[in-house]
């Protein structure tokens, strides 16, 4: 009997200890061994590591983001923490410095176990590493247009990409600023000049999802490439009211003019959009300062190759943008004439015969919910807001001055303190009288834009 309970008691102890052995197995089918940092960029004692290096970190397995924080992965130079971002998505993570490193120096970066992976498992130690700074720092993307995940992209936008520094335009080409939708390539054309890069699709794009890359082929004029690739993605959704009217590359300009560009007076600016004036030559470009560019340049017809050729191709673009909006019948027009100070405008597209007004009121455009409604105002002769009591363009429902577009026969003028929105494209002149502003682009082909006295025009 004693036996018999004993073999009982032996029995029980090798099912218990088959199913702690079974639950082991199990659990280390679901989480694997200790993840480890595979690899590191820099690597261990690199030298020579650019200034402004984002210090990324490649994991054996997806990592738990909670976990991969500013307290786990760390950037020291001696007991000195340096101050910088933390980001991670699957098996990788980046460091970025807040400031440019100190050249010629010697930093420690570190992963520390506390990192762990989706099932709760960490790395079974501190991973530790040193790199050595050099003297030189790389490029890099400080803004795109559109934003990184921004969704209801018009299906016409151009990708504008702005460097920290000045780029060698020959770097900057199909090979190097591309356009993605799954795996396929979207065809389309690259153009640059100083800090700024654009690519314009060939044809308008499709509801979905976009991913656009800046390669390390994009070289500095001193010719140091980019450190690492550029990458974000936006999503576009189909527009209503009027069609899409695709600006293509004279979408970098906040004014562009025929024959001449004057401040008369006063502290205008001009902010994140460039001035471009042909035929005119850059003498014919007055009163800057005291107007100020923010984030942009004067371009010339009499200025350096290539910029003579960048601006006949933004006035055709112009020109082409001005012809279809002036053509434009779907949705059909709606036929309207003199005062619109008051109105409320659903998107649509809306004919004038003759000369419109926005006077005794505001005009307030309503998107009714929807960000990517798109008005086409297609005036035949003159334009005008009056300022004062009216002459305001108010947004409502979640109306973009970028979805506007004023297609003027003649000329514009943009009355005294008038808070004016959308682009205008006018066959000839443009006039922003005194504290008028304007979330849009004021885009004359043949004659001249003028700005009359503390004038602001901000990129919509």
């Amino acid at each position: 009997m004693k036996t018999q309970r004993k073999t009982v008691w032996m029995t029980t102890m090798v099912i218990l200890l088959l199913a702690t052995f079974m639950g082991a197995c199990k659990k280390d089918e679901n989480t694997g061994l200790n993840p480890t940092v595979t690899s590191t960029d820099p690597v261990y004692n690199e030298s020579d590591v650019v200034l402004n290096k984002v210090v990324s970190i490649n994991f054996s397995e997806a990592m738990d983001q909670l976990s991969i924080n500013a307290a786990s992965v760390t950037l020291k130079q001696e007991e000195k923490s340096i101050e910088g971002i933390v980001t991670s998505t699957g098996t990788s993570a980046t460091f970025t410095p807040s400031s440019e490193l100190l050249p010629n120096t010697v930093y420690t970066a570190s992963v520390s176990s506390d990192a762990e992976n989706l099932f709760g498992t960490t790395l079974a130690n501190d991973y530790v590493w040193t790199f050595t700074t050099g003297t030189i720092s790389s490029p890099m993307v400080i803004s795109t247009d559109p934003k990184n995940q921004e969704t209801g992209v018009t299906v016409n936008k151009v990708m504008n990409v702005i460097f920290s520094e000045a780029m060698d335009p020959s770097t900057i080409k199909m090979s190097s600023f591309t356009l993605m939708t799954g795996t396929s390539l979207v065809p389309g054309s690259v153009t640059s000049s100083n800090t700024m890069a654009s690519f314009t699709p060939d044809t308008d794009l499709v509801p979905g999802t976009y991913t656009a890359s800046i390669s390390t082929e994009a070289k500095n004029a001193s010719g140091i490439p980019m450190e690492n690739d550029f990458v974000w993605s936006f999503s576009t959704n189909a527009t209503i009211g009027a069609p899409s009217i695709n600006l293509k590359t004279v979408e970098r300009f906040g004014i562009i003019a025929g024959v001449g560009i004057s401040n008369n007076a006063g502290f205008s600016e001009i902010h994140d959009m460039d001035i471009g004036i042909y035929p005119g030559v850059r003498s014919s470009v007055t009163g800057f300062p005291p107007a100020i560019l923010v984030n942009g340049a004067i371009y010339a017809s009499d200025d350096a190759d290539p910029i003579p050729a960048m601006l006949i191709q933004a006035k055709q673009d112009l020109s082409d943008a001005f012809l279809f909006a002036e053509s434009a019948s779907t949705s059909a027009p709606i036929t309207l004439s003199g005062d619109q100070g008051g109105k409320t405008l659903a998107p649509g597209i809306y004919k004038s015969t003759s000369t419109l007004l926005i006077q005794s009121g505001d005009l307030t455009l309503d998107a009714q919910g929807n960000e990517n409604a798109i008005w086409v105002f297609q005036i035949a002769s003159d334009f005008t807001t009056v300022g004062g009591a009216g002459g305001n363009v108010i947004l409502s429902g979640g109306a973009q001055a970028k979805n506007i577009f004023w297609q003027t026969g003649r000329s514009a003028t943009i009355g005294d303190d008038t808070a004016f929105k959308g682009n205008i494209m006018a066959l000839t002149s443009i006039t922003m009288n005194s504290g008028a502003t304007a979330t849009g682009r004021m885009l004359a082909t043949n004659g001249s834009v003028v700005l009359t006295s503390n004038n602001k025009i901000t990129k919509p």
